[in-house]
């Protein structure tokens, strides 16, 4: 496979012990703070779209990914989240400009869940793009990531773990007690001993983990830093700034101009964008 920006720059974080941000983008503003934020951290960062991205604007938001990791003066790619169909992950290999896409077959049987995968990987690698999937099943649900709360939670073996490397991953997406969307009232319950376990595995067949459920104010800087220590390498990060969008949007409309409320808006997600990267360690890393 030719060179990818997405995996130099998560080996990168390997080798260096932190994690980058991958910021779940639903608008140009997400993309703009994005870019933004790495750029006064000196940090990588992955841009990151769901499907629904793909159905709504046809392609549109990814063009602008595109074109804003490419003109980035510091390394960033452009990743599809949860792709759970395989005809969304065609047409998203097809339209050209995502390093990677993770093939998300979680909501379907063990067995159905490998087959397609291994036929989906096939696909991508052909391609040049990199492939993250989810052995297990990580409860819960967000905006563009189909809601699993009635399907069971299945938390990741490290033997998962060694069945999915075998089917050609690139990232390993594992359950450990995160939920896509907000935790209850106790917070995270992450099993860290699990966590070290499938990073043993992953780290000797150079798989890197990525991190599912890294929601809001529950996710502490603390606990960033243990899911870092355990072997993630990449935290998707979603509502935590996604919220600062539209509390600006709430509070301002119709009391400023638009393209000020727009900058605005930009900026307050940048602001947390900021802070998680130091978070992650990955500041100064570019």
């Amino acid at each position: 496979m030719p060179k990818n920006r997405a995996l130099e720059i998560i080996d990168a974080a390997a080798a260096g012990g932190y994690a980058v941000m991958g910021t779940c983008c639903y608008n140009i503003e997400g993309i703009i703070a994005s870019v933004r934020a790495a750029e006064a951290q000196r940090s990588p960062v992955i841009i990151q779209l769901f499907p629904w991205a793909i159905e709504y604007a046809d392609g549109l938001l990814l063009h602008a990914a595109r074109e804003a990791a490419d003109k980035a003066s510091v390394p960033v790619a452009v990743h599809m989240d949860h792709a759970q169909s395989p005809e969304i992950i065609r047409r998203a290999a097809d339209l050209g400009g995502f390093d990677g896409i993770m093939v998300d077959m979680s909501h379907y049987e063990k067995e159905d869940n490998m087959r397609l995968t291994k036929e989906l990987v096939g696909y991508l690698h052909e391609r040049g793009i990199i492939s993250e999937a989810e052995p297990g099943r990580i409860n819960g649900g967000e905006d563009g990531v189909m809601d699993t709360g009635e399907l069971e939670g299945i938390l990741t073996t490290p033997e998962q773990a060694e069945e999915f490397m075998d089917l050609g991953i690139d990232w390993l997406a594992p359950a450990f007690g995160n939920v896509h969307g907000k935790y209850g009232p106790k917070g995270p319950q992450l099993d860290y001993p699990r966590l070290a376990s499938i990073f043993a595995a992953t780290s000797k067949r150079g798989v890197n983990l990525v991190l599912h459920g890294a929601s809001g104010e529950a996710f502490t800087e603390e606990i960033y830093r243990e899911c870092v220590k355990n072997g993630m390498r990449k935290a998707n990060v979603n509502d935590a700034f996604n919220v600062e969008f539209t509390r600006v949007m709430r509070e301002k409309a119709d009391k400023v101009p638009l393209t000020t409320l727009l900058e605005e808006a930009t900026s307050a997600m940048q602001v947390v964008m900021e802070k998680l990267m130091r978070w992650m360690g990955s500041a100064g890393k570019a």
